[in-house]
């Protein structure tokens, strides 16, 4: 009999899986990131405990285009600025890719909260456009123009924190207590350029990011960056203290608050 390839893997076949992903290659990207002072109010109202606001209320767009091999990818987050435990990085609110490659390991295995969308660079001399887009909205857009090279930053390290969790079966809630994870990113940065510009944010009913809006712009850069994350779980969550929260990753919230009457699907 062929074999049939829904069927179980062998050992060493996900030995081998599993050894290949430790291995891969340092990637490079190109990306625009903007960094703006928000209304210090709206920023805390975003964060679910136990995150917490640190002393300024920053937001940043990171929209960027990766050379991954066979195929590009484009990837972006809108975050804002949080502290846990002692710790200072970055709570996105919506990290769109191009792929649905990308989509599923990060929501799956860290809890990120990536959705399929449109996210381009592009760039003609030194004018620069970057935009992240779904369902036909560009609800982020940075543009501008190169005004000249900075120094490169050391390598460095850089926390994002996620979210992970199962929506009930029954839509009461969530299966199990979610987990708060710390992501850990150490970049390394080979070209960095100063843009000047500004940064749009279009009115949207499924990324509402312009409730978020720049109330002093701290800057803008293009750069070229590899990075490599390590996730680690550091606690369980309450889960009627994050439920509030939980429409945040998804375009329609009630397909997983409002469970089948009567237990079908």
């Amino acid at each position: 009999m062929a074999r049939v390839r829904y069927g179980a893997r062998t050992e060493a076949e996900i030995a081998a899986a599993r050894g290949a992903g430790s291995r891969l290659p340092d990637i490079w990207s190109t990306g625009v990131v903007a960094v703006w002072a928000s209304d210090p109010d709206a920023v805390a109202a975003v964060l679910p405990p136990p995150l917490k606001p640190t002393g300024r209320p920053l937001v940043r767009v990171n929209i960027s285009k990766v050379d991954l091999p066979g195929y590009p990818l484009g990837a972006g987050s809108f975050a804002v600025a949080a502290a846990h435990d002692g710790v200072e990085g970055w709570y996105p609110l919506v990290m769109p890719m191009t792929h649905e490659r990308a989509l599923i390991g990060g929501r799956e295995v860290f809890g990120e909260p990536k959705k399929l969308g449109e996210v381009t660079v592009e760039r003609e001399g030194l004018v620069i456009r970057a935009a992240m887009a779904r369902h036909g909205i560009a609800f982020v857009e940075v543009r501008g123009a190169v005004s000249g090279d900075l120094p490169l930053p050391e390598p460095a390290r850089k926390t994002d924190f996620y979210f992970k969790f199962l929506p009930a079966v029954d839509g009461s809630g969530f299966d199990a207590d979610p987990l708060l994870v710390h992501c850990v990113r150490n970049e390394k940065v080979r070209k960095l350029e100063r843009i000047t510009g500004d940064v749009v944010l279009r009115e949207s009913m499924y990324d509402p990011v312009a409730d978020l809006p720049v109330r002093e712009l701290v800057d803008i850069t293009i750069g070229e960056k590899t990075t490599d994350q390590q996730g680690r779980v550091v606690e369980r969550v309450d889960a009627q203290a994050l439920l509030p929260y939980i429409h945040q990753r998804y375009d329609d919230p009630r397909q997983i608050l409002d469970g089948p009457p009567d237990g079908s699907v």
